[in-house]
């Protein structure tokens, strides 16, 4: 078994041994901080370094989000955006995502998001279905990760990549007691992904756990 454990130091080590943050992300992390328990649905720190790198590494040009919360995901994928890239991000909530857009301005890539609020199936449904993004990224309500998964996949291209998060759930997902329905929507999600034929995966124990999909070409 080949596997490093983390505790506060190594993961405090991890974390300064990565291209650092910015001024406009770390006052984006205060302020979400600010919001109390919620804060939680931020993504981490090396999250968004990891985001931002993949986005580069492949060269996308056309992204998807499903779940903003206050933006900073959606900034660092825009930002490994070339300058006529596109975002498309899909949340619920007006007051968090207008925290969001006043960072996406600060930061200099407002123009390549575009935010649409409503629900995300419903986003997803009225696209066109035929592969347009080249990256995806979910972090939305558990229960509806596999309806997105499977609207979401038609429209990515081929040897695209989708990144999904929170597929260990706190390890939940191996305890046989953790019943709630969440925990069994991770679960089933991460099962079909496993036996998908049509994608490539890799669970990366980053923060919550992230899914690395690639649609197969």
């Amino acid at each position: 078994m080949k596997f490093v454990a983390l505790d506060e130091r190594l993961y405090a080590y991890l974390l300064a041994h990565r291209t650092p943050d910015d001024a406009v992300l770390r006052e984006l992390q205060r302020e979400t901080a600010r919001l109390g328990d919620k804060a939680a649905m931020q993504i981490s720190p090396d999250q968004g370094t990891l985001l931002s790198l993949l986005v580069g590494a492949i060269g996308a040009r056309r992204a998807l989000e499903i779940g903003t919360f206050t933006g900073m995901s959606a900034l660092c994928i825009a930002r490994a955006l070339p300058s006529d890239g596109k975002l498309l991000t899909c949340d619920l909530s007006a007051e968090w995502t207008g925290l969001a857009r006043r960072y996406w301005e600060r930061a200099g890539v407002a123009d390549r998001i575009e935010l649409v609020l409503g629900p995300a199936a419903e986003t997803l449904r009225a696209l066109p279905r035929e592969p347009v993004f080249d990256f995806a990224f979910l972090d939305a309500d558990k229960a509806g990760y596999l309806a997105y998964y499977e609207e979401i996949l038609p429209r990515l291209r081929p040897n695209g990549l989708l990144a999904v998060d929170n597929v260990l759930w706190s390890g939940r997902v191996i305890r046989p007691s953790a019943k709630d329905a969440d925990t069994r929507a991770i679960r089933d999600f991460n099962d079909r992904v496993a036996a998908d034929a049509r994608v490539q995966s890799v669970m990366v124990p980053v923060a919550d756990g992230i899914s690395l999909i690639r649609k197969q070409a």
